[in-house]
């Protein structure tokens, strides 16, 4: 029996995970997904691929040591997906950093961030779909205690 190409089974759980995410998020609408959800979902992976996939990875992976200084102060790319931090943070802050950039919201003495602000880039409507898109990495735990941070 043939093997999988390596590196193919370690997609196909993402790319499941991403389609069953789509259609639980649809659940309370009679468990359909709505054309606008999945438009939204979809405009997201879309932009995330065309804009943040060069740092942040196409599967959200991040960047390697993504937690170790560099020589110039600033972190390499988080990941995105469940490994990451991205989901310890509100809607408003994620929203915030992707809009105005890593430097501006965190900045402070001795802070450096490669994360640039996007609102010169992208529509409001085009950050929030990249947000709804970077959801779909995350596990159901790590999407509960996020919307439970987006909620308070």
């Amino acid at each position: 029996m043939r093997s999988a190409p390596r590196g193919a089974t370690r997609s196909l759980p993402l790319i499941l995970v991403a389609s069953v995410l789509v259609v639980a998020m649809a659940c309370g609408q009679g468990g359909e997904v709505t054309e606008p959800e999945r438009s939204a979902v979809e405009r997201g992976r879309t932009l995330y691929q065309a804009n943040c996939a060069t740092c942040h990875g196409v599967a959200g992976e991040g960047q390697p040591n993504w937690q170790s200084r560099r020589e110039d102060g600033s972190l390499p790319a988080p990941p995105h997906d469940a490994t990451g931090h991205t989901w310890h943070h509100s809607d408003d802050q994620l929203l915030d950093i992707i809009r105005r950039g890593g430097q501006v919201v965190y900045g402070g003495p001795g802070f450096q961030s490669g994360m640039p602000a996007w609102d010169d880039r992208l529509t409001e409507e085009e950050i929030e779909a990249v947000l709804e898109y970077i959801k779909t990495l995350w596990g159901d735990e790590e999407r509960a205690y996020q919307a439970e941070l987006s909620s308070e």
